[in-house]
């Protein structure tokens, strides 16, 4: 951080505050005294939230996060540009949209719109169109090219918000609150600290003052990502991967040729499907005995794989085809029988 002493805050005016009537009471512990009917800033208060701010600041940059600067007070908005242009930031300096940050999809949509009007014209691509057809769309890249151009890169939302001024831009704090996304604010005696994750008391509405903190956050910003590549590497070199794995190669083929357990057939859920695939379809009674038969043919199925594998097991020598369907065969007689209408049961081979 470029050093910023109380003389120099002094001699840009950062202590002066508004009319006496003109007060927030929540300010109330960042002013030094009343003279003339206005109220003086303590500047002791003001340097340690400025460097509070700075840390803050240097945090977010180093982490990956970008600022956002919001200023649209006309006397300041070529100042804060300028500092935002020179730390490569994003800013904006003519009206806030709302929705800018809450409803960011939107703007991305907006954004890309502009860049493809931009792309188009230096291309060429309405040199065919109409005369109006081209004063709409240079009526419309104006109109984005005021409003977006501070945010025309940014493709994510940023990590802090610097405002000039938190009770003109309160749109934007809140929306910022909303989001969980810090806001550093130069915050005079009318504004509301509780709003403000770093209130910075000064005088908003001199150049020299807001050129002054602003200089000084900018600063911060391009000190952080100079030491960003650094700390990046320090990382790297003291950081070591090893790799392990807490199945051994046999275990892992073990577990890779697990068998599916078999699914038992439903005949609820199968003549449901019947039907569902077949709307024409005959009475309830021929469908219920397709369905039944369908079922004896799964089971037949798996009783003739049981037999196979109990045979396989016992003895070493191949059996026969004709041997395993009637063992399966007599397996599954003997295990299912129906239900007759008088509630009797009986082997299903009867008439």
């Amino acid at each position: 951080m470029s050093e910023v002493g109380l003389k120099d805050l002094l001699q840009a005016g950062v202590h002066f505050g508004h009319q006496t009537h003109r007060w927030n009471p929540k300010m109330r512990k960042y002013i030094f005294a009343e003279r003339g009917g206005i109220y003086l800033i303590d500047l002791k208060k003001t340097l340690r939230e400025l460097n509070r701010a700075c840390d803050l600041v240097n945090e977010v940059v180093r982490g990956g996060g970008n600022v956002l600067f919001v200023c649209t007070k006309p006397q300041l908005k070529g100042p804060v540009r300028a500092e935002a242009e020179r730390a490569g930031a994003f800013y904006v300096t003519e009206r806030w949209l709302g929705g800018m940050l809450t409803n960011f999809q939107t703007m991305k949509k907006n954004i890309r719109r502009l860049k493809d009007l931009e792309r188009g014209t230096e291309e060429g691509a309405f040199e065919f169109y109409t005369k109006k057809e081209r004063l709409l769309l240079d009526r419309e890249r104006g109109k984005l090219e005021r409003y977006l151009s501070g945010i025309k890169d940014m493709t994510r939302l940023p990590g802090l918000v610097f405002v000039v001024d938190a009770n003109k831009e309160d749109i934007a704090v809140r929306e910022a609150n909303r989001l969980g996304i810090p806001v550093v604010a130069i915050a005079d005696t009318n504004a509301n600290p509780d709003m403000l994750t770093i209130a910075i008391a000064g005088n908003d509405d001199a150049i020299r003052s807001v050129s002054l903190i602003t200089g000084v956050i900018v600063d911060e910003i391009l000190m952080a990502r100079r030491e960003a590549p650094e700390a990046a590497a320090a990382q790297d070199e003291g950081t070591a991967f090893t790799y392990s794995s807490d199945v051994g190669g046999a275990e892992a083929a073990v577990g890779s040729k697990r068998k599916r357990p078999k699914r038992r057939p439903r005949p609820e859920l199968i003549k449901r499907r019947l039907h569902a695939s077949d709307p024409e379809a005959g009475s309830p009674e021929v469908e219920l005995a397709e369905v039944v038969e369908l079922v004896e043919a799964v089971e037949l199925v798996e009783a003739v794989e049981l037999v196979e594998e109990t045979i396989s097991v016992e003895s070493d020598s191949e059996p026969a085809i004709e041997e395993i369907v009637e063992i399966a065969e007599a397996v599954s007689t003997t295990a299912e029988t129906d239900t007759g209408e008088d509630g009797e049961k009986k082997d299903p081979g009867s008439p």
